[in-house]
């Protein structure tokens, strides 16, 4: 299982996005953010509920210099079959990533047997590639969009700011802190 600042598996995923199914690597997003969505099904309820969320947001999230992928188990052409069918999922314009065998779930830790699909999860991962968040949580328990971003704002300042921290739900423009002494100004 992947561990927070170690390095994401580079693969090959098929992936629905633009209309077509077409191959990604997971080293095609080095250089830039990365948010990792991994859900259990397509068809299911609370599942487009948290992709739309993240659709709504996707041009804010390229704007903060990432991109975001959904994953789940299922194939890319049932991504697409969902994509078409939903109105939630027809907004979706980020690479939703097929892991029909569950490589990539398994090597993240996401995979679960009892149920032959991945958790709920998020991962924020670095331009170079390296895991600096994430989160998993039961199927039955939607995530929050806004808070990822948080996450991802906190992760970028703290990168971009060596010694400094950001303090509990940090947001941009609040104090942070810095691991030598004591709270700083805003930045």
């Amino acid at each position: 299982m992947i561990r927070i600042n170690s390095q994401v598996p580079d693969m090959e995923l098929s992936a629905f996005h633009e209309g077509e199914i077409r191959k990604v690597r997971l080293s095609d997003y080095r250089g830039r953010w990365l948010i990792m969505m991994f859900y259990p099904a397509d068809f299911t309820f609370v599942c487009p509920t948290e992709l739309e969320e993240a659709a709504d947001a996707h041009d804010e999230i390229k704007k903060l210099g990432a991109e975001v992928v959904s994953v789940s188990t299922d194939t890319a052409y049932a991504h697409k079959a969902w994509h078409e069918a939903s109105p939630s999922v027809k907004k979706i314009r980020y690479p939703m990533l097929a892991d029909a065998g569950g490589r990539l779930s398994r090597e993240l830790g996401t995979y679960s047997e009892e149920d032959c699909m991945s958790v709920r999860a998020t991962f924020i991962v670095d331009p170079d590639g390296i895991v600096k968040a994430y989160e998993m949580h039961s199927n039955d328990i939607g995530r929050s969009i806004r808070e990822i971003i948080r996450k991802l704002q906190a992760a970028k300042f703290v990168k971009e700011h060596k010694g400094l921290v950001c303090p509990a739900s940090w947001v941009p423009g609040k104090k942070t802190l810095t691991t030598a002494t004591s709270t700083v100004g805003k930045l």
